[in-house]
């Protein structure tokens, strides 16, 4: 039936872009108990990164594989900055960082508007993403089905980090006792780093993929972040499987909301079934034991 196809496989694309900006925050918001309001604007970073990639790259199709490293790196590099110059001293304050993070995104949106103006830049995508594949009478977009690709991507290769690499077990360990995992010579000044690095460049990932859709633009990150908390609260805090989730089903809700209203009204009934949801089950889809909490 056309007439669920369309909502459900836009959903599903909506879902992994919603995806990419929930594993930073599964990252900095589950696993260090950090709000980052400017990881939205992480994801203007690498839209940005994608622009300016095709500006000196004149083959559009190696300027976006290229670009997606380069996204990832440059808004690591960011998140990396904002942790060693002002996180790092409000962890286990998480309102404080709150407050500080929206004051950084305001910043970077003043930003982005100076260097590259307030209207925006398109982004050509390569020819191999300007089709469709025809799916149950829908055009479903190549960018549509890279930008799933891409997502799950991502969350195979930090599932792969975070479960089978040294550097994973650190993390898991400093989440479950940090003066434990420091007894045993784990530095958590050199975990939180890392993982906040990581989490921002996954953001920055997710912004080359918006780019292909929508372009960019320097408020951007905003039409992002909140959907992106939700997802990581609903999910369960620092869960990702729950992430993973909680991102489809809040993609596929909100486009089959936007096909019976308009797209600010689905957010909204949006917003308020993830509420009433956690007002049923607070702790999410899924909730992790910690040793700090037994």
């Amino acid at each position: 039936m056309p007439e669920l196809t369309t909502p459900f496989l836009t959903g599903t694309a909506t879902g992994a872009i919603l995806l990419l900006a929930a594993l930073g925050l599964t990252l900095t918001f589950g696993q260090m108990g950090v709000i980052n309001m400017a990881n939205g604007e992480f994801l203007m970073a690498g839209a940005y990164v994608a622009y300016l990639t095709q500006q000196v790259i004149t083959s559009i199709g190696v300027s976006i594989v290229v670009a997606i490293p380069a996204a990832f790196l440059v808004a690591g590099l960011l998140g990396l900055l904002l942790e060693v110059t002002l996180i790092q001293w409000m962890y286990k304050r998480p309102l404080d960082t709150l407050l500080a993070t929206v004051g950084v995104a305001l910043i970077l949106q003043q930003l982005a508007r100076d260097l590259f103006g307030a209207q925006g830049d398109p982004v050509r995508p390569p020819s191999w993403l300007r089709g469709s594949i025809t799916v149950s009478g829908y055009a479903w977009p190549h960018r549509q089905l890279f930008t799933i690709v891409l997502a799950v991507s991502c969350l195979g290769a930090l599932s792969a980090v975070l479960k089978y690499s040294s550097f994973g077990r650190q993390i898991r360990a400093t989440v479950q006792n940090r003066e434990l995992a420091e007894t045993l010579g784990i530095s958590s000044r050199n975990v939180d780093r890392i993982t906040f690095f990581l989490g921002s460049g996954l953001a920055g990932v997710g912004g080359v993929a918006i780019a292909l859709i929508s372009g960019t633009n320097p408020t951007l990150g905003t039409t992002y972040i909140i959907p992106a908390f939700l997802v990581v609260v609903a999910g369960g805090v620092g869960q990702l499987k729950g992430t993973v989730i909680a991102a489809w089903a809040v993609g596929v809700v909100t486009a089959f909301l936007t096909d019976w209203t308009s797209g600010s009204m689905a957010q909204v009934i949006t917003f308020a079934l993830v509420v009433v949801f956690l007002q049923v089950r607070p702790q999410g889809l899924f909730t992790v034991r910690t040793r700090s909490l037994a």
